[in-house]
């Protein structure tokens, strides 16, 4: 789902959806970097500089989707291009674990009641 407010989702770019696997996201990536390849457009000057952008869009989405980190940080829309990569896999880690506690809270559907009081130790 794409918002008229920003530019295009990565996903979008690639054709592919969130829950695609890497090699879905592969796949696409090499499809559309092999249509989109500024030096199939040579010939056709009108449309070159049109190529090198889509290719240029085709390359970022790639290079932050088929990262682990950078995919979890973008699916958490906390990553930004210019960020230290260092910094982006910490803190990738850190919501890639938060993100799986909150799926496996979601799974056991509220079973287990939690006291509002700590136990004292």
């Amino acid at each position: 789902m794409e918002s008229s407010r920003g530019p295009p989702s990565y996903y979008s770019i690639l054709g592919v959806n969130a829950e695609s696997s890497d090699e879905e996201i592969r796949r696409a990536y090499l499809k559309l970097a092999m249509q989109w390849h500024p030096d199939k457009w040579t010939k056709n000057p009108t449309q070159l500089g049109e190529a090198k952008q889509k290719f240029q869009q085709i390359q970022e989405a790639y290079l932050v989707l088929s990262d682990h980190s950078k995919r979890t940080m973008y699916n958490a829309g906390a990553y930004d291009l210019d960020e230290d990569n260092e910094e982006i896999e910490g803190f990738a880690d850190f919501l890639e674990e938060m993100m799986s506690f909150m799926d496996d809270v979601r799974k056991e559907g509220h079973k287990k009641k939690y006291s509002r009081h700590w136990p004292l130790d």
